[in-house]
């Protein structure tokens, strides 16, 4: 096994010198951002320091790979400076195997360009079964895999992407049930985004909406919907219980649209989502969306998925995307929950800020900025 460290400005300029000298087959087992230069602490600049490997013979013997050539050490030093350079040299060693084995752990036996893609999926926060499943399906799509470059791995990345997303329901409203529901955590805009759905509908659809709350927890959520219903002079109702929830149900009978805004609490506690399954299940057909951040953490957002599981949920949405550049949260939910996305929201005007999602925009927003590396 051979291991060498490469460092440069640039990841493209960095995998070039390790195509160089260790070829096509080299496999990445670190990259990180390090900084060099400058004057006490100033001025440094960034580069990026990658670890890579290349086994000549990887059906192997017993024995224990040895490296192949010995670090030459300085000729002249002083008892303490040569101290403080072995040191350097063991802990080096120390990490190098630290990474052979971290790699050997997580079987990543892609060539380099491949393990560059999956990178990025992995650094956009897709989870990272989803990402070698992604890699390995268009591993198998080249039959030469020495002939394939980095752009061809990209567009070939994105096509699979695509393909799966397009064999889910990505809709926003229909119209064909009157009643849509938004439920979610608290904090994730629920408020906001039933007030954009809103606005959209009555400007771009002339349809009759009309609103209501049953988020009576927070006084700051009905004066909120409150505002939006008087700005766009539509009727609100605020639900107490079941029995105000039917009376204003029938109020708005008239109406082509009734946006109900579920309370935002702790989803963890599961009398919450009771209490939305009961006032789901009485009155007229609807549907139901869920609303999630794209702040939150990709593992986050996959719990609070499950804790909502029982509800029927027709897609998803995702707000605060303008607070992020990780959007890979977006492919882990859809692709391993099966499940589609209705809107994307990207920002607080109403109603500008509401994109309806597609399968080429979730993609683009995914691989946004690996055609830049």
């Amino acid at each position: 096994m051979k291991v060498k460290k490469y460092i440069g400005p640039t990841m493209p300029e960095v995998m070039k010198k390790i195509r160089k000298e260790l070829g096509s087959e080299a496999v990445i087992l670190n990259s990180k951002e390090v900084r060099h230069g400058g004057f006490l602490g100033l001025f440094q600049k960034t580069k990026i320091e990658v670890v890579a490997a290349l086994d000549p013979d990887p059906v192997l013997s017993p024995q224990k790979p040895a490296i192949d050539k010995e670090i030459p050490l300085p000729s002249k030093e002083t008892p303490e400076e040569s101290l403080s350079s072995n040191q350097q040299v063991l802990d080096e060693i120390k990490q190098l195997k630290s990474l052979i084995k971290h790699s050997a752990e997580e079987k990543y036996d892609y060539p380099a360009d491949f393990l560059l893609v999956y990178q990025h999926l992995c650094d956009q926060e897709v989870d990272s079964y989803l990402a070698d499943k992604i890699i390995r399906s268009v591993m198998d799509k080249f039959n030469n895999l020495t002939l394939v470059d980095y752009k061809m791995i990209v567009k070939e990345t994105k096509n699979e992407v695509k393909e799966k997303l397009n064999e889910l329901n990505f809709s926003g409203l229909s119209y064909e049930n009157k009643v849509v529901y938004f439920v979610g955590p608290t904090g994730v805009g629920k408020t906001t985004t039933l007030a954009k759905i809103a606005a959209n509908s009555m400007l771009k659809d002339n349809k009759k909406v009309a609103f209501i709350t049953m988020d009576t927890y927070r006084i700051a959520a009905v004066e909120q919907l409150r505002t939006y219903a008087r700005i766009l002079e539509v009727p609100m109702e605020v639900a107490y219980s079941q029995k105000e929830y039917l009376i204003a149900l029938e109020k708005f009978k008239d109406y082509d649209l009734v946006l109900v805004d579920t309370a935002g609490r702790n989803f963890r506690d599961k009398k919450y989502v009771n209490e939305i399954e009961e006032y789901t299940s009485i009155g007229k057909q609807s549907e139901m969306y869920l609303v999630l951040a794209m702040t939150a953490k990709s593992k986050d957002l996959t719990e609070i998925y499950d804790k909502f599981n029982s509800l029927p949920i027709k897609n998803v949405i995702f707000t605060k995307m303008d607070e992020t550049t990780q959007f890979g949260s977006m492919l882990t939910i859809s692709l391993e929950k099966q499940i589609g996305v209705g809107y994307i929201t990207n920002g607080q005007d109403v109603p500008e800020d509401l994109l309806v999602a597609t399968p080429e925009l979730v993609t683009d927003f995914v691989f946004g900025s690996i055609t830049n590396e």
